[in-house]
């Protein structure tokens, strides 16, 4: 793994704010304007006034959301709503979570991380990115001066002996607790014992990392480096190597981790012409074994429940909005030969991944309709059942766009990708289709800010 290193971070000082669930926020993505003003309203130095600001009639170049932010920051540094932390510190960080009836605690460690671009170091994506959302984040950082959320990272690390350090460390501890809107309770320790900072920086030498979550953010971070190293170049000087633009704030959490689990986003689809499950199965021809799979929305958890226990890439369920009928797909050996042919510029894992079959496979070469709107990706079944029965109510959309309601012609039930999945496509310098994972529960932003000079 690239080089990690404690940090002085940012935090709420609690006799400010009072609870620190008050303050925290969801990543900035995943925030609609419901959420956004709830989160807003519901205290005044709530962390979404900085990673989400709001655009307001006459903002320019000098006033708009990202100096805002950057006010806000500099403000509450100012009145004590913030402090940095007195020593360099590693943060432990846990979630407690349940999911499908289960409790469940994915533990990790929030870092600096020393940046390498995607494909010349030991640092891989898994996912591709989109130009708009980097834009708007290197606007936001190069106000603040600032990451105000973590990229999550996954390594290899089949004992957990960097994590049993740090959890060693906090024995006796007491944390910092926050509760999100979703229930999850999250939990930090500040370590600062150099000594324990020091064995956890050896454990993770010469592990690679995955991103799981924080693409855009990652490059963004890539992005920002270097147009400081071009300013200073500009003036005869260089970027110092340990200046904290050489590196991104990162939760690092290992594969082997008992919390670390892997959660499916389906997928609703607009601007196919409508077909009934009869006309689908005919597209899929010999590709797919079809069967008929019941009718109605409400059929989707017994649909998914049966894929999950099946627990194959290459079983999915359609769903025809024309005649509410839904369609269980077999991959067979002639759409293996067919995907073959139709991803020949991918490795075997990628070709094999219920998502990339689902939209290289059928959307693109079966259906025939390569240029398809982006569908809406929906990680509950409960939000299938619910797209399905009433459409898609307006409203920001997963890239903080405003969505237009309307059926949708086709739903799929996909298997997500695996952490194997992603070791493995990611090593032979390959992305995954967009959406192939759900990394749940997603990391909070306001825990700890890193700053950047």
């Amino acid at each position: 793994m690239p080089h990690i290193s404690a940090f002085r971070g940012i935090r709420y000082d609690l006799g400010h704010v009072g609870s620190l669930s008050d303050v925290i926020a969801p990543p900035y993505d995943v925030i609609d304007a419901e959420l956004q003003k709830q989160l807003v309203d519901g205290h005044p130095n709530n962390c979404t006034r900085l990673i989400l600001g709001q655009d307001e009639p006459g903002d320019d170049d000098t006033n708009n959301r990202y100096t805002r932010a950057a006010r806000f920051l500099k403000n509450w540094l100012r009145e004590g709503v913030l402090f940095t932390e007195a020593n360099p510190a590693i943060y432990v960080y846990h979630q407690e979570f349940e999911e499908a009836g289960q409790k469940f605690t994915r533990r990790g460690f929030m870092c600096r991380t020393r940046l390498e671009p995607f494909g010349e170091g030991n640092i891989h994506p898994h996912e591709e990115t989109h130009g708009g959302a980097k834009a708007d984040r290197l606007k936001l950082w190069k106000s603040c001066r600032a990451n105000m959320s973590q990229i999550f990272g996954l390594y290899p690390d089949p004992q957990n002996v960097a994590q049993g350090l740090l959890e060693q460390a906090i024995i006796g501890q007491t944390p910092l607790e926050a509760t999100d809107h979703l229930g999850v309770l999250h939990r930090i320790w500040p370590v600062t014992d150099v000594s324990v900072i020091t064995e956890v920086v050896a454990a993770m030498g010469g592990k690679p990392v995955y991103i799981a979550d924080g693409h855009h953010r990652y490059e963004t971070a890539c992005n920002y480096r270097d147009e400081l190293a071009a300013e200073l170049a500009a003036k005869g000087e260089q970027l110092d190597e340990q200046h904290p633009a050489n590196y991104v704030l990162m939760m690092c959490v290992s594969m082997s981790d008992p919390g670390m689990i892997v959660l499916p986003t389906h997928r609703l689809f607009r601007g196919l012409p409508p077909m009934t499950s009869a006309q689908l199965c005919e597209r899929l021809g010999q590709v797919f074994e079809t069967s008929p799979a019941g009718e109605g929305p409400a059929r989707a958890p017994e649909l998914w429940e049966e894929i999950e226990t099946e627990d194959s890439q290459g079983t999915l369920a359609f769903f025809t909005a024309e005649d509410q009928h839904w369609t269980f797909a077999r991959l067979t050996d002639a759409g293996r030969a067919k995907m073959a042919e139709a991803a020949h510029d991918h490795c075997d894992e990628w070709q094999t991944l219920g998502v990339s079959l689902l939209h290289r496979l059928v959307v693109d070469t079966l259906l025939d309709s390569p240029n398809l709107p982006a569908p809406k990706y929906v990680r509950s079944i409960e939000e299938v059942v619910s797209g399905l029965e009433h459409g898609d109510s307006v409203g920001r959309d997963h890239t903080g766009q405003m969505a237009s309601g309307g059926r949708f012609e086709l739903a799929a039930l996909v298997m997500p990708a695996t952490l194997d999945h992603i070791r493995a496509i990611s090593n032979a310098a390959e992305r995954m289709p967009a959406k192939s994972t759900y990394f749940y529960p997603k990391l909070l932003s306001g825990l700890v800010f890193n700053p950047l000079e």
